[in-house]
């Protein structure tokens, strides 16, 4: 499976087969899958568990917060601590973490299992720069958006799965199921990849500190983390909003309509292989631009076709797919144009990208949420749109910037 050579230097240089980096892909997906599979479901959750359905929105935000703990001081260890051993061992934390949440009968337990779930869940994200480490600088780019794909489909096809499995056997079984999955993955993942020991004398805390001085000298990770914090405030906000028009009197769509919905969106993932693409030719400007486009796009669409028309629904269709195509392929491009900074400090280079384009999510849910309350679907998506819009003028200023440091 593996390609080992010696080079000038005496070092090794690794990279890994197709199958193997199909089974990253795979692993990305199932893991990251864990941060969505409540959401459809915190309704039925939080009456079971005796939570108030004014509080029933912290299931999610707790989940959140775990990962973004994680981000910042789990995935960083990925450039400390041998990769292949790390990851195996949060999957398994995380698979005995679900049994709790699956048998949980307080809100005090569910919770706590909801924040370390979260936690857990970055195992995805120390995997994303191990497949950029097994990577030729050829070919880096299409691998990374290959991986990357996998946990994108991790996240559009999560919350239809959990919908369907909760309704034919209940909610405490998508955790069960997980669980186990996740047990499998962590046997499967212990015997096929190459063992990965990052070569530093760093200690824990150094690496932690280091983290800051990166965010301030690293320009290209300043300029990337924001764009796609724009980019997945769009898509965290659509994806928000998306189901409450849906199921409201315009459209009169059941729980199964709205998870099919969901699923049209999926193949707006491919969009992430075809990325990596055009950044191993030195397109990342370019294809930044084009993804940045679809973005505003897919916004822009449902306001101008609004209504509960055949038309209508089908717009939305497309305004999905295209947002998700869009969030796809600048993802990619974001994690390829970082992961050539330096392998020694992949990991956390990664931790603070993904971190600071969630707080993006979290603030687009929490601004979609307030907005269609006040004005409906139409006010959510104008607030949307202003998003991208934001990217694309900070995108505009990138040639301005290189010129001005000649």
């Amino acid at each position: 499976m593996l390609n080992v050579n010696g080079n000038a230097k005496g070092k090794l240089e690794i990279s890994a087969s197709p199958w193997i980096m199909l089974i990253l892909a795979v692993a990305c997906g199932l893991i990251v899958a864990n941060l969505y599979y409540t959401q459809p479901l915190v309704e039925s959750i939080s009456s079971s568990i005796g939570l108030s359905s004014g509080a029933a929105g912290v299931i999610v935000t707790l989940t959140q917060i775990g990962y973004g703990i994680g981000l910042l001081f789990f995935v960083p260890l990925g450039d400390l601590l041998e990769n292949r051993k790390l990851v195996v061992t949060l999957l398994m934390l995380t698979a005995i973490v679900l049994i709790f949440a699956a048998a949980a009968r307080n809100a005090a337990l569910f919770l706590a299992a909801s924040l370390f779930i979260g936690v857990g869940s970055v195992a995805a994200q120390i995997l994303v720069p191990y497949a950029a480490h097994l990577s030729p600088k050829e070919t880096r780019g299409r691998n990374v958006g290959n991986v990357m794909s996998g946990l994108l489909l991790g996240i559009m096809l999560a919350r239809p799965v959990s919908s369907l499995v909760e309704n034919y056997f209940g909610w405490h079984a998508i955790f069960m199921m997980s669980s186990a999955i996740l047990f499998v993955l962590a046997l499967v993942l212990i015997k096929v990849l190459p063992a990965r020991k990052p070569q530093t004398t760093d200690k824990y805390p150094a690496i932690i500190t280091s983290m800051l001085g990166l965010l301030k000298t690293t320009p290209i990770l300043r300029r990337r983390a924001l764009y796609h914090a724009f980019l997945f405030g769009m898509f965290s906000l659509f994806w928000t909003t998306v189901p409450l028009v849906l199921t409201s009197p315009l459209y009169h769509f059941s729980s199964a309509g709205v998870a099919l919905f969901a699923l049209a969106g999926v193949s707006g993932a491919a969009a992430a292989p075809l990325a990596g693409r055009f950044a191993d030719k030195g397109l990342i400007r370019p294809a930044t631009g084009i993804a940045i486009v679809l973005v505003i796009l897919s916004g822009l669409l449902p306001i101008v076709f609004a209504g509960g028309s055949l038309l209508s629904i089908v717009i939305l269709v497309l305004a999905a797919i295209l947002l998700d195509m869009g969030v796809s392929a600048n993802l990619v491009l974001g994690q390829r144009a970082i992961f050539t900074l330096g392998a020694e400090v992949r990991s956390r280079l990664n931790g603070l990208y993904m971190a600071i384009f969630f707080a993006g999510g979290a603030i687009g849910s929490a601004a979609g949420g307030w907005a269609y309350a006040i004005g409906g679907w139409k006010a959510a998506m104008w607030l949307g749109v202003l998003f991208p819009a934001l990217a694309l003028l900070y995108f505009l200023t990138e040639r301005r910037v290189e010129r001005g440091s000649k």
